[in-house]
């Protein structure tokens, strides 16, 4: 709302908020005046005029002033309209015994608003606190069934998913609370993703698929762990939904172009059978599916929601192309304008 605007809502306010007290006033020196014709006072309507017009003229004066501290006390009230937290602390004095009860409902409201906030965040973080107990718990199982599993290829890629699940609600659980569990160092991205790639090898030979990873270099400001969370989750994508074909990965330099060199963004491209147009632009949103998803009844929506989001918060782009039948391909920005 601008000034004027502002101005004239309170003018308004302010009249309307009076009117009946000038009727009472007027209503007041009729009465005066027309007991004063009745008896017959000599002179007496010339004296009461003399009389009206100093009333007038102070209540003029009283007007005047009353309006600025109206108008200073509206000042103070938008004010706090817009404060954040406690906004008793910018709320005008109490004049009146109604002005203290105001206060002291907006005091109860803040203080049962708090109490709930209190509440919620301590279910908040019991309910983290469990999921994380549960996906260290579970993993003790996890390694004693692989054990029991060596040289079994099928089950050995299923119990590889099922652990990926529990660190994936492990990651969901500790999203709210990411900022505190950063430990940003200039770290070797290249390097992260090899980590990676080599943690889902046995998805990568069990898939049967051709795999290439280019040379290059490449070298940021990030979290070595959660950026690792996300290139877990984008060649899970890439294996889950590309039956047959290649899956590459590459860098390109700061103009987009491939590069072997220090890269400013990663590529991991595949053949697979790729997202339609029309999902692209809900494709980061939480719970969302698409058509890909109903197809694999078992997705989630809950991955490119996740590395969206710490993408976000280590201050990464990332840009999806895809086109149905033709691949996908997701591009990792670091820390720059992303030109690619």
């Amino acid at each position: 709302m601008d000034r004027k605007k502002r101005e004239c809502r309170i003018l308004r306010s302010y009249l309307r908020e009076h009117v009946k007290t000038v009727i009472l006033y007027g209503t007041a020196v009729l009465i005066m005046y027309g007991l004063a014709g009745l008896y017959g006072y000599e002179g007496a309507m010339r004296n009461m005029s003399y009389g009206t017009v100093l009333a007038v003229f102070f209540g003029l004066l009283f007007g005047v002033w009353d309006y600025f501290h109206y108008r200073k006390k509206c000042l103070i009230l938008q004010e706090a309209v817009t404060r954040t937290g406690e906004r008793t602390a910018y709320l005008p004095e109490a004049e009146s015994y109604i002005d203290e009860l105001y206060h002291k409902i907006i005091n109860a409201v803040e203080t049962e608003e708090r109490d709930a906030l209190s509440e919620y965040d301590t279910k908040k973080q019991d309910m983290s606190d469990y999921y994380t107990m549960w996906t260290h718990q579970i993993k003790t199982p996890i390694a004693a069934l692989r054990l029991l599993l060596q040289g079994e290829k099928t089950q050995l890629e299923e119990l590889f998913k099922i652990e990926q699940y529990a660190e994936m609600a492990l990651y969901y659980a500790r999203l709210d609370s990411i900022s505190s569990d950063f430990l940003f160092r200039t770290q070797d991205i290249a390097a992260i993703l090899r980590t990676a790639i080599k943690k889902y090898s046995i998805l990568f030979i069990g898939s049967g698929l051709s795999f290439r990873m280019e040379e290059f270099s490449a070298h940021a400001v990030t979290d070595e762990k959660w950026l690792s969370f996300v290139f877990e989750q984008i060649l899970s994508n890439a294996l889950k939904y590309t039956p047959e074909g290649t899956i590459q990965i590459y860098g390109l330099d700061g103009q987009g172009e491939k590069t072997q060199g220090e890269a400013a963004y990663i590529v991991i491209e595949d053949d697979g059978i790729g997202i339609r147009e029309e999902d692209l632009p809900r494709i980061f949103e939480r719970g969302f599916t698409g058509h890909n998803g109903r197809l694999d009844r078992k997705s989630t929506g809950i991955g490119l929601y996740l590395c969206k989001q710490i993408l976000d918060r280590l201050s990464h782009t990332v840009r999806v192309e895809s086109s149905m039948g033709e691949g996908t391909k997701v591009t990792i920005g670091f820390g720059r304008k992303d030109r690619a």
